[in-house]
């Protein structure tokens, strides 16, 4: 699940100075270049964490990117990446990658911006029979000041993330975990050229399902290189809970389980073009 983090560019028109506009020796190749309103981004990291919980197993992941924004606020783009715990926990065969498609409006008033948009995470694979949908679509709504944001997310899904249903860990059968939510403060606070610290903390509520919710937080800092950023970031969760069965719910994957929710070091890599 994309971390919304990555800046969605509004692309803007670069009006002329109207000394250029009417002096007739002034050509065109004194005018500035209009921003192109596609971007796009490349990253690598040692480990997807994404709401305090590893998409990976604990494993490397790249991941890459498009956006589209218009001039009006409004914006569509896609996000991809390598995923290991839609098969491992038996929600589709040949499945290994996330796509993450969204799109909304954005705007801002001098420090102050805010974002309303939709976004549908989904995941190829053959669907297991009897097995819950992990295919999710959230609303969301977040606003901004300087270097502080906020947002919330609400699943308008019958299941958020493979919760709920026939296979919903610990869930009652056939419970839906539509409506399920999560809350994301988050600081980006620059304090050197090129350096920037970063913290979070958010609480994601299972709805149906109350001993599955949890708290994770997040403290780290990255660097700008010129060339793409770096960015290293220590990632921890409350989720350590149990469900009627005994088995730890954010303890997935086949083989050797790993605890998916525990503390993590992640180093990280984004290239935006």
């Amino acid at each position: 699940m994309r971390k919304i983090s990555q800046a969605l560019v509004l692309a803007g028109v670069v009006a002329l100075p109207a000394s250029l506009l009417f002096t007739p020796t002034a050509s065109a190749e004194d005018a500035p270049a209009a921003a192109s309103p596609f971007t796009g981004n490349f990253g690598l990291t040692t480990d997807y964490i994404f709401r305090g919980v590893t998409q990976t197993q604990h494993t490397p992941a790249v991941q890459g990117g498009f956006d589209y924004s218009h001039a009006s606020g409004l914006y569509v783009g896609t996000w991809l990446s390598n995923v290991s715990w839609v098969k491992e926990n038996g929600f589709k065969n040949n499945s290994s990658l996330e796509v993450d498609l969204y799109g909304g409006y954005k705007a801002s008033v001098g420090d102050f911006g805010y974002d309303l948009g939709v976004i549908t995470y989904y995941y190829p694979g053959d669907q297991v029979a009897g097995a819950t949908d992990p295919d999710t679509t959230e609303v969301y709504l977040s606003g901004s000041w300087k270097y502080v944001s906020l947002k919330y997310s609400r699943a308008v899904s019958d299941y958020f993330i493979g919760w709920g249903g026939p296979s919903g860990f610990g869930v009652s059968a056939n419970q839906k975990t539509k409506g399920s939510d999560y809350l994301d403060l988050s600081v980006n606070y620059p304090v050197a050229e090129g350096w920037t610290i970063l913290a979070h903390a958010g609480h994601q509520k299972i709805k149906n399902y109350t001993d599955a919710s949890y708290t994770d937080w997040k403290l780290g800092v990255s660097k700008d290189m010129g060339y793409g950023t770096v960015t290293l970031a220590y990632t921890d969760t409350n989720g350590k809970l149990h469900d009627a069965g005994g088995n730890n719910v954010y303890i997935f994957g086949t083989g050797t389980p790993k605890n998916v929710a525990d503390g993590r070091l992640a180093l990280s890599f984004l290239k935006t073009f």
